[in-house]
């Protein structure tokens, strides 16, 4: 299991659907403030310069924090800023071609919407998953949610030997029956950008998914 993989239990996502692009460099600082282990940056209706431009200020917050940065779906700019991560979709391309781009060294995830194709990505070599979407959540639309009857199986499956992040329309009020039905990590996303307080939301749910 990847070093900077292995204690983190809240993916947090500074997703330009939600964040206006001037104010991503403060809603990831207060992602971070609020406990957030990992910042992925998420801009699926913007341009490779917007990217490149906020990912560049995020890069220094979380090197700062000691917070692995992950890029969504640009290896190439994934490599050229130096992230510490690249997160693909299921329909992205092979782990190998990534690799050829970004090194060895990257973190690299893997969607995935079900147990089959989470096995598949742990034979593939991915560092680690994201599962779901649990609930039908508006970052997906069209997509139904999966439920949570498959999280404990996929845990013990795929969760001994990488990281298995829930995701999928969780949000504080709904994160402890995920976390009963066997979840160990999650991402949260609208939950926790459209907060007021971004911080406080974080910190809130931190606590609730550490807890033993």
């Amino acid at each position: 299991m990847h070093p900077q993989l292995s204690s983190a239990r809240l993916y947090a996502i500074v997703d330009l659907g939600y964040v206006a692009p001037a104010a991503a460099a403060q809603a990831a600082t207060e992602l971070i403030a609020g406990g957030a282990d990992i910042v992925q940056l998420r801009a699926k209706e913007q341009g490779e310069a917007v990217i490149r431009e906020i990912g560049g200020k995020l890069l220094p917050l979380c090197r700062s924090a000691g917070v692995p940065l992950v890029i969504n779906d640009f290896p190439e700019l994934a490599a050229e800023l130096g992230a510490d991560g690249l997160h693909l979709g299921q329909d992205d391309g092979a782990l190998e071609a990534a690799r050829k781009i970004v090194g060895g060294r990257m973190i690299i995830g893997r969607s995935t919407h079900s147990p089959e194709q989470a096995r598949a990505a742990l034979a593939e070599g991915f560092d680690y998953i994201g599962f779901g979407p649990l609930f039908p959540t508006p970052t997906k639309l069209g997509r139904p949610g999966i439920g949570l009857e498959n999280i404990a199986a996929v845990e013990r499956e795929v969760g001994a030997r990488i990281p298995v992040f829930c995701i999928g329309g969780i949000k504080r009020g709904n994160l402890a029956e995920v976390t009963a039905a066997g979840a160990r990590r999650v991402v949260i996303v609208s939950d926790l950008l459209q907060a007021a307080d971004i911080a406080a939301a974080t910190r809130e749910a931190k606590a609730t998914v550490t807890t033993p």
